[in-house]
């Protein structure tokens, strides 16, 4: 019998996990991609001998060439903008670690699609993964994204004879400098292409009934429009919050976005601006249901112009900020644990002087 061979190189890694998305813009592709997605049971909450048949036998069949030509309008040459977002900003994330002397493996990995998170986890655990940190690329919390996450990583974890130490990052929505690199984003927008009448925060939508059940991402997406609306200084009526990408008949969150566009343009509002602050990176719920669909919609019930603020990507703000808040969640573990971390979040100095209250002359 032979002895396990450790690693001795041991290390911290970051995970970067988004959603995910489709190798190709074809039928059998974004097949295999919605198979998968909407098996999650915390994607759909329904009895599996109910939702599977269902699924299989009538959804995949029908949506998978309809979303397949969704996803050809913006597919680019380099592939899905999810994907080239997502690895462009996490490239840039981990050059901007090093910079500030952190000491740490990073990479990216999609909830459904490649690169698994099962394929990451198990890369590491055989080159020393000792400490992990999973950063779930959605600024608000809810069972069906970032609980999904958690799923899938301890999936992976519980088979595993040594488990690393774990820290998660639920959300993000109030962190002061996501906020801020929204509103600058929205501000700078606005700047370059002159301000709409009216700016409209677009939310990914859920099912009502799990606002009800408790999920709080409802109430995290109001408290990141305000925050960011307060940020611009925009007044009351001059911005309002949607929830788009709604599917099958049960009630929604609402109100719905193409039916909110359609109540502004009855209300004579003819220039709307769209940001969607729930998607880290741009993909087909922002680049083909918002910036083409809802555009084509708005304007079919006498609107003139709508325009989508693109999302933060891989911008340096969205960076640094991501930067920090790996950084504050570090803390204490070898390769996070630095001079430099501490020095990069801002108003840090203010925040200490207040908590250790007057000092003695």
């Amino acid at each position: 019998m032979t002895s396990p061979q450790h690693a001795t190189d041991e290390f911290t890694g970051v995970l970067l996990v988004n959603l995910g998305t489709p190798e190709a813009p074809t039928p059998a592709a974004v097949r295999r991609y919605l198979a998968e997605f909407l098996s999650d049971p915390r994607v759909v909450e329904l009895p599996r001998a109910v939702w599977l048949p269902l699924l299989y036998g009538v959804i995949l069949p029908f949506r998978s060439p309809r979303s397949a030509r969704a996803y050809a309008s913006i597919w680019t040459p380099q592939g899905s903008p999810l994907r080239v977002f997502s690895q462009q900003l996490a490239e840039d994330l981990d050059q901007h670690l090093a910079r500030l002397g952190c000491r740490v493996r990073l990479a990216l990995a999609m909830r459904y699609g490649a690169p698994s998170i099962a394929s990451v986890l198990d890369q590491w655990r055989d080159a020393g993964l000792r400490r992990l940190l999973v950063l779930p690329l959605y600024p608000q919390y809810s069972a069906t994204t970032s609980a999904s996450v958690f799923d899938a990583v301890m999936d992976q974890l519980k088979t595993w004879r040594w488990t690393p130490e774990l820290r998660w990052i639920n959300d993000y929505y109030q962190e002061p400098g996501w906020i801020a690199a929204v509103a600058e984003r929205i501000r700078e927008f606005r700047a370059s292409n002159g301000a709409g009448q009216h700016l409209l925060f677009s939310f990914h939508g859920l099912p009502q009934r799990n606002l009800i059940q408790g999920d709080p991402y409802f109430c995290q997406c109001q408290a990141s429009a305000r925050r960011i609306a307060t940020r611009l200084g925009l007044a009351e009526g001059h911005w309002s919050i949607s929830f788009q990408s709604r599917v099958g008949k049960q009630v929604w969150l609402q109100p719905y976005t193409e039916t909110h566009l359609a109540d502004l343009a009855s209300k004579g509002i003819k220039q709307v601006d769209v940001v969607c602050p729930g998607f880290a990176v741009d993909c087909l719920e922002t680049l083909e249901e918002i910036a083409e669909r809802a555009a084509e919609h708005f304007l079919a019930s006498g609107g003139e112009q709508l325009r989508y603020v693109p999302a933060l990507n891989a911008e340096a703000s969205h960076v640094q900020l991501l930067g920090r808040l790996i950084q504050r969640h570090g803390r204490g573990w070898p390769g996070l644990d630095t001079a430099t971390a501490e020095l990069a979040e801002p108003g840090r100095e203010q925040r200490v002087a207040a908590y250790r209250g007057p000092q003695a002359p």
